[in-house]
């Protein structure tokens, strides 16, 4: 391969980085959302009685340079608090509370952590490979 074909290589590579990016990231956040949901249908996660609080998980996706992001949350007010539990506190209301956490997030981002440095050499792969 000479100068001239390597300069045409990277420039037709240069096109593909954003949108592959934008890929990588939206895929691994619609797999991060799945294992959120799935961990908060059941025990040792929350027990799912309406379906509404594993439902409020949805996804954000946001523009970048040369790429994409996403962010992964609900709005649900619960959230937090069956995530991290509430011990020895007062609501609002003035209930007083002893909830043990049911950890759904941690245990799901623990999981898939190990997998978002292969799926970008594999986008790498992609981008470059050809």
């Amino acid at each position: 391969m000479d100068l001239d074909e390597l300069a045409d290589r990277l420039e037709q590579s240069a096109d593909r980085v954003g949108p592959e990016i934008n890929r990588t990231v939206q895929q691994k956040a619609r797999l991060a959302r799945a294992l959120i949901r799935e961990r908060a249908s059941g025990r040792p996660g929350p027990n799912i009685i309406t379906g509404q609080y594993v439902a409020s998980w949805r996804i954000e996706p946001f523009s970048v340079p040369d790429g994409g992001g996403a962010t992964v949350g609900t709005d649900a007010p619960q959230g937090r608090r069956l995530e991290y539990g509430f011990y020895d506190m007062t609501d609002s209301l003035g209930r007083h509370f002893y909830q043990v956490p049911r950890p759904h997030v941690e245990p799901a981002v623990n999981e898939l952590s190990p997998e978002y440095e292969q799926a970008f050499h594999d986008a790498c792969d992609r981008i470059f490979g050809s």
